[in-house]
């Protein structure tokens, strides 16, 4: 595996914290098209503004509120997947990683990912896993009420990566009513702080959520 540096943007917009993932990614690209080493991996982090986010297969009937309407805005993106919520108490992480650098492909990469979440679950006494159809991390993913505690969808050129993952720790789930998250319909969205009855300490999960990410893939 490879090394990554660690940058924790703090409260910003999506548009802005859209602007810092693409100018990394990039500046990676444009590294390994010169043929150039680098040290660029960078893993961000990031507690949006309410707002949803379509991906490039997404369809916007899924959209089922305006979302000036809710006090959110909105923005179709790049990345893989349908429609997503982002906002505070969320924990978002961009990992722009160069793949080739950590000797993964993408399918690793999102299990690796996927994984990271699940350790921090364990943390907690929480079993989450997977669902063969569906990505992301899953509670109950092996009974009759599943429910997404993190979302993915992810973007690579060249085996350079974008956007990430959304994990839900102090999420106001109302927003989700107002979309069919990632287009699924027949299943449900918790956070964090619903499973265990109570606020969590949103800044001791974020430093899990990094330390499982370290031990993942350094």
């Amino acid at each position: 595996m490879a090394d990554f540096h660690v940058t924790d943007l703090g409260r910003m917009s999506y548009e802005d914290a859209l602007v810092k993932q693409e100018a990394q990614f990039q500046q990676i690209l444009d590294m390994k098209r010169s043929g150039k080493e680098h040290d660029l991996n960078t893993f961000f982090l990031v507690e949006h503004d309410p707002v949803y986010t379509l991906g490039k297969s997404g369809d916007l009937d899924n959209l089922k509120r305006k979302p000036e309407d809710v006090g959110a805005s909105f923005f179709k993106t790049s990345r893989g997947g349908d429609i997503t919520y982002h906002g505070p108490g969320q924990i978002v992480g961009y990992p722009i990683f160069d793949l080739e650098q950590f000797d993964i492909g993408i399918a690793r990469y999102i299990w690796l990912m996927e994984e990271a979440i699940i350790e921090v679950l364990k943390h907690w006494s929480i079993d989450a896993g997977r669902i063969e159809s569906a990505s992301g991390v899953w509670l109950d993913y092996n009974g009759s009420d599943p429910r997404k505690i993190c979302a993915i969808g992810v973007k690579a050129s060249r085996y350079v990566t974008m956007h990430g993952f959304a994990f839900n720790v102090n999420t106001d789930l109302s927003y989700f009513d107002h979309i069919v998250p990632c287009g699924i319909d027949d299943k449900g969205v918790t956070s964090l702080s619903k499973e265990l009855g109570r606020p969590m300490d949103f800044e001791a999960v974020k430093q899990q959520v990094i330390s499982a990410f370290v031990a993942l893939f350094e």
